[in-house]
């Protein structure tokens, strides 16, 4: 059994599954309902937001032909560490980061991370099958038993903090972009 997530992949479509994985688990991570025993409606429907995104984009990618990419195949992409998250109080939020930090691991490690573009059938089945679980999580089990009442063991943990607070000084594309310009890196994506 894998352990590790790798960090690298060939696969552009896999680079775009696996950024969004993790901007949405650092998202239910920083969720208000994170450090609390319930899921809180507002994160119930950004939830469903993020698992309808995963759809889409898993449409999408499986809908496009495949390419023909002999100048530039291979091309490894190189990915984000899988996050190490802080224990959390409310373990439906726990689990469903679980869960998709699992989608993340074998879409990584698949067959389709060595193509150039798209999932293997397989693959692109095995990842829904993750997304479509986390979607009955959510409506058979968060929607049916909370709010629990856990009046002597809540809170466990201390609370996160805060989601990022803006940009930082002379960081992101812009940044990159005029210390590229002031001669002092290189130019984004190159």
């Amino acid at each position: 059994m894998n352990t590790v997530s790798p960090t690298e992949t060939y696969n552009m479509d896999i680079v775009g599954i696996v950024k969004r994985i993790d901007r949405f688990t650092k998202e239910l991570h920083k969720s208000q309902s994170a450090g609390l025993a319930e899921t809180n409606q507002f994160d119930i429907g950004r939830l469903n937001q993020y698992l309808s995104a995963l759809r889409a984009y898993r449409a999408w990618v499986v809908s496009q032909p495949q390419l023909d990419l002999p100048e530039s195949s291979p091309c490894k992409y190189d990915l984000d560490p899988q996050p190490a998250y802080e224990p959390i109080d409310n373990e439906a939020v726990a689990d469903i980061v679980r869960m998709l930090v699992r989608a993340r691991m074998e879409i990584i490690s698949s067959q389709s991370a060595r193509r150039s573009v798209g999932l293997v059938s397989f693959d692109d089945q095995r990842l829904m099958a993750v997304v479509e679980r986390v979607q009955a999580f959510l409506n058979n089990y968060i929607l049916q038993v909370q709010p629990i009442d856990l009046p002597e063991s809540s809170p466990i943990y201390d609370m996160g903090g805060p989601g990022s607070t803006g940009v930082e000084q002379g960081g992101g594309i812009a940044g990159t972009a005029l210390k590229t310009l002031a001669g002092q890196g290189t130019v984004y994506g190159a």
